[in-house]
């Protein structure tokens, strides 16, 4: 029989909502009639808001390595049929590469992803013809009412599979060429790097990338089982991997990616990660930007840096960034980029490079960070580690409580705000006097030591992020500690 949904009913009923970068929840929760409702709503809200073509009735659809993903890319390619439009399997590749066709098409790309969740969880990731999806298109989305057709079972499943089609390789070969033939072919020639590729679904390009470009490219620590590599929280395991693969091989660096490789992570020569907002600022640098966009969670060596000619801040999330880079690009400003606490980095503006134009990317991207910050190491002729060296002190670290439900978190950081300082000096009193808070986006704590504290509920999974920022990177990891300490507390 069928039947009628609301999609934001849907989305409170299935668990499956609407996050920082689309939406997401457990596996088992993405049934194939919940994945089938929300692609439906998306293309109805498209073609409300007179943003998907008449003519041409392609929706582009793409994938990450985990266990689900192909099962759900098969559900959004039935929705796409049943909506009288021709879906594109594009296979597995980065999310960056997807949403690049998409704009070069002119046409709505799908991405099925859970980024750097672990994988008893996965996600569906919008995009329009011009690029991500933002919080105004989400409502949309929501607003719409889905009839389901009579083809699934009593647990939400497809009676019969459903089929994604044969396989198009230009989103893949349309990715490689935007670095390979603007980029100059011997840009990275010496280099010796490092590739943890774990399961990363870009992994392969870039070794493609790299090598293209002259760089001699070791492949390091290659699975078939995810591994849920988060930029933003960086597992110690990959911290000591770095580390030993950098002293076993000698690298000037090693370069990776989360899950959907659109978030990146590159070593010094030494196999320290770069936190995502010091890479950031050296990649924003090499672009010559006028307008640096960042949440405001990000280090603040970005504004002491005095560099750009504006940074602007926002809350935490793509949609708030890249909203805020057309918002700057629409005032006039011309070298217009963004980038997030996990590295992610966006383009609104054409950025010159190397007297080649590399075209606007309005969505987190990875290749771009690592390409920016090995080709200054090769043009000033200095290590990463001096790059680094050479930007303000200000450190930053980051870590969360799992498994700690969003309703939990919301009302604890709603007890501290309505406390103000003296609420806060209860739970945070060891690190000194209270002088400035920040509501932008969860609660963001500054205090009289000029030390940080930023407290923040995911927005992609029950997680209470923890972000701090000192003058010494030892500081800066002990009072994430005593942060993610007092958190734990919250449990009771």
């Amino acid at each position: 029989m069928k039947k009628t949904v609301l999609i934001s009913e849907l989305m409170e009923q299935s668990g499956v909502r609407f996050g920082t970068s689309g939406a997401r929840g457990l596996a088992a929760d993405m049934t194939d009639e919940v994945c089938y409702a929300y692609t439906v709503a998306f293309i109805r809200h498209l073609e409300k808001q007179k943003e998907i073509s008449g003519n041409d009735r392609r929706v582009a659809i793409a994938g990450d390595l985990r266990p689900s993903t192909d099962r759900i890319m098969a559900s959004v390619a039935k929705s796409v049929t049943d909506s009288g439009r021709a879906p594109v399997n594009c296979g597995k590749l980065p999310s960056p590469a997807i949403a690049l066709y998409g704009i070069k098409q002119g046409v709505p790309a799908i991405m099925v992803t859970g980024s750097h969740i672990p994988d008893d969880r996965n996600g569906i990731k919008y995009n329009k013809a011009s690029g991500e999806i933002l919080k105004d298109d989400e409502v949309g989305i929501k607003q719409q009412r889905v009839t389901l057709p009579d083809h699934f079972d009593g647990k939400g499943m497809f009676r019969k599979p459903a089929n994604l089609g044969t396989l198009e390789q230009e989103a893949e070969r349309s990715y490689v060429r935007r670095w390979v033939e603007v980029f100059p072919p011997d840009c990275l020639k010496g280099k010796r790097l490092g590739l943890y590729g774990h399961s990363a679904v870009g992994r392969d390009l870039l070794y493609e990338i790299y090598t293209a470009l002259g760089a001699e490219v070791e492949k390091l620590g290659y699975t078939d089982t995810f591994v849920p590599v988060d930029t933003e929280a960086i597992r110690p395991d990959d911290v000591k991997l770095a580390l030993q693969w950098s002293k076993e091989y000698g690298f000037d660096a090693i370069v990776s990616t989360d899950g959907d490789s659109d978030r990146p992570l590159i070593s010094d020569e030494h196999g320290n990660w770069l936190r995502g907002d010091i890479a950031g600022i050296l990649c924003a640098q090499y672009c010559g930007s006028d307008v640096v966009v960042t949440p405001v969670s990000c280090n603040t060596a970005v504004e002491k840096c005095q560099t750009f000619q504006e940074v602007r801040r926002t809350r935490i999330g793509s949609p708030y960034v890249i909203a805020e880079m057309l918002q700057a690009v629409a005032t006039g400003a011309k070298r217009v980029v963004g980038y997030e606490a996990n590295g992610g980095f966006l383009t609104a503006s054409p950025i010159q490079v190397h007297g080649k134009t590399l075209d606007p990317l309005p969505t987190r991207d990875a290749v771009i960070v690592h390409l920016s910050i090995l080709c200054t190491s090769v043009f000033k002729n200095v290590p990463v580690s001096q790059l680094v060296a050479a930007l303000p002190q200000r450190f930053t670290a980051s870590d969360r409580l799992q498994a700690f439900p969003t309703e939990t978190s919301n009302a604890k950081i709603a007890e501290l705000r309505k406390g103000g300082s003296k609420t806060i000096q209860a739970s945070f009193g060891m690190l000194g006097p209270v002088v400035g808070i920040d509501n932008t986006d969860g609660l963001r704590m500054t205090f009289e030591s000029g030390e940080v504290v930023h407290l923040r509920p995911s927005g992609n999974a029950p997680e209470l992020r923890c972000y701090t920022e000192a003058d010494s990177e030892a500081r800066a990891k002990e009072i994430n500690i005593i942060g993610i300490r007092v958190l734990e507390t919250w449990r009771d």
